[in-house]
């Protein structure tokens, strides 16, 4: 007897649209070009020939935040470019989601001082944060797969919108940066 005819009627496969959605979604990502510091020059390195972003579909940096759908912050945020970052996330198209690169991009890092903001999920709202100073570019790759693992398993119709409000939010409420004194208080 045969393999197909063991199998019952192998022509049909069975998923939900969610599955599929998601699955489509997860493997195209296409990032936007956010690179402020030290953290950025990893950022290009993940992207060349040596670990190659392709094999993951990810090989399209777009310089116009209009087609890209994640944002990697990639290292420090200083209070004068904390406007231009919001905008550029404002400017993506829903869904978006952001990665934070490296220490400074996600908690200030050493720089605990008034020019630089102690975190980007200060001005966006931060899906996955990358520790390191600067994190390798194979920790990037590995940060990556779990936002597409994320994006994948997430329901498509979801209240995406209603949560990343209530996280702004919190984020508003929280302690200015001004008004916070560090370890140095």
């Amino acid at each position: 007897m045969s393999q197909e005819n063991q199998a019952g009627n192998p022509g049909f496969l069975l998923t939900s649209v969610e599955t599929v959605a998601g699955l489509a979604q997860s493997r195209s990502l296409w990032p936007v070009t956010m690179g402020l510091a030290c953290c950025a020059i990893e950022m290009m390195a993940t992207a060349g020939p040596r670990f190659d972003l392709a094999r993951f579909g990810w090989e399209v940096f777009r310089a116009s935040p209009r087609h890209a759908d994640v944002m990697i912050v990639s290292g420090r945020v200083s209070h004068k470019m904390a406007p231009i970052v919001r905008n550029v996330y404002d400017s993506m198209p829903e869904p978006k989601w952001v990665i934070s690169m490296g220490a400074c991009a996600s908690t200030g890092g050493m720089f605990n001082n008034y020019a630089v903001v102690q975190g980007a999920d200060h001005i966006v709202p931060v899906d996955i944060y990358l520790p390191g100073c600067p994190p390798r570019p194979e920790m990037l790759i590995n940060a990556m797969l779990e936002l597409t693992k994320q994006i994948s398993k997430r329901p498509l119709l979801g209240h995406r919108k209603e949560i990343a409000r209530a996280v702004e939010a919190a984020a508003l409420a929280a302690t200015p940066t001004h008004a916070q004194k560090g370890l140095l208080a």
